[in-house]
């Protein structure tokens, strides 16, 4: 009588899983879409329950191998990214576990190359670049901003995959849309493509969107540290025109305060040292600067300040940065000794603004121009 307590059950047939993803997605907006939801919504479960291994068993690597092989050759991959926020908030949360272990997934061949990418993440960044865009798209819509902003944020750490997401740029020549082989890093950009959404995503979606929208925008700035100063040497003009109109110079509050601290560092990343002599060589940017000096909020000021430094501090100061500074001397000496000064504790603010005191006060009085 064994067998009354056996624990037998019906396999689930791994390989069909992918085709059975598919065909319930593509059947969303038909007559039957909310019942192939609730489909869709199953086998999800069990493709995750496959990845994760349960309690009694553990998917054997081929098995594995075989799940993964079947998401690309199904395209899954894009589907899924298209479509999460479509799905229920229980699938949202499968979908995101499912992109995890398949980005992180390696073949347990010999064959596999050591160090290798993993295996569904090269196929997307040499293949079908498209689902890191629409990923990144999930921030169009409050369900899906994120779970598809944990996924980027771990694929982010991949730096042909942070190349895909900011040389995106459409149909046009030389676009990531081709794949990693196809990317004209000497190109500029149009500021067409998915990255250049980022900015308003930040400034204009609610909260929860705009906070996850701005630390994926973070990482892809100061992740990497050979391929972002090259980017931002290539479309200087573009990014920080946009960088300082939309974010800079926002009207949330939050939004400009994380900004302004975000260009801080930025500009004082060793690795971004040609863009941050360009940067303070503008007389603009210096103005932008001293307008936040006088902003109502104080950490504003605070994050300004640090900002407002790097122009002061720079020994090779441009003509035109000299003559605001020169123009502005005493007041701007009247207004630094006094500025912020309930920050009593902070030993190295005060040190700091002692300094540009000093700085500001020795310049000589005629513009020169700089030696460099």
């Amino acid at each position: 009588m064994s067998f009354l307590f056996g624990r037998a059950r019906a396999k689930t047939n791994t390989a069909e899983l992918p085709k059975q993803a598919r065909e319930h997605v593509l059947r969303l907006d038909g007559p039957t879409g909310t019942a192939k939801g609730d489909e869709l919504a199953k086998t999800l479960s069990q493709i995750k329950q496959v990845l994760q291994g349960t309690h009694d068993t553990d998917a054997s690597p081929d098995q594995l191998y075989q799940l993964v092989q079947g998401m690309i050759d199904e395209d899954l991959l894009y589907l899924l990214a298209a479509n999460l926020y479509r799905l229920p908030f229980e699938s949202r949360k499968d979908t995101q576990v499912i992109f995890s272990y398949i980005f992180r997934f390696r073949p347990p061949t010999a064959a596999a190359p050591k160090g290798d990418a993993p295996l569904a993440l090269k196929y997307v960044v040499e293949k079908r670049p498209q689902v890191l865009v629409e990923l990144c798209k999930g921030y169009n819509h409050k369900e899906s901003a994120t779970p598809a902003g944990t996924v980027l944020r771990e694929v982010l750490k991949n730096q042909a995959a942070a190349a895909i997401i900011l040389y995106d740029d459409g149909n046009e020549p030389g676009s990531s849309q081709g794949g990693e082989a196809a990317i004209d890093y000497e190109r500029p950009q149009t500021g067409n493509g998915v990255f250049w959404l980022f900015f308003d995503w930040i400034d204009k979606s609610s909260f929860e969107v705009a906070a996850d929208a701005f630390t994926t925008f973070r990482e892809l700035l100061t992740k990497h540290k050979e391929l972002v100063p090259k980017y931002l040497t290539v479309n200087f003009e573009l990014f920080f025109n946009r960088y300082n109109t939309t974010l800079v110079q926002s009207n949330s509050y939050v939004t400009k305060r994380q900004s302004i601290k975000l260009l801080g560092e930025v500009l004082l990343d060793r690795s971004n040292y040609n863009v941050m002599t360009a940067y303070v060589d503008r007389g603009e940017h210096l103005k932008i600067c001293m307008n936040l000096l006088r902003d109502d909020r104080k950490m504003v000021q605070y994050e300004g300040f640090h900002v407002f430094k790097v122009f002061v501090a720079n020994p090779h100061k441009s003509v035109p940065v000299q003559k605001i500074l020169l123009m502005n001397r005493e007041k701007l000496l009247h207004f630094l000794s006094h500025f912020l000064e309930d920050r009593t504790d902070d030993e190295q603010f005060i040190d700091e603004r002692e300094f540009l005191i000093k700085q500001i006060r020795n310049m000589p009085p005629t513009p020169v121009p700089p030696q460099r």
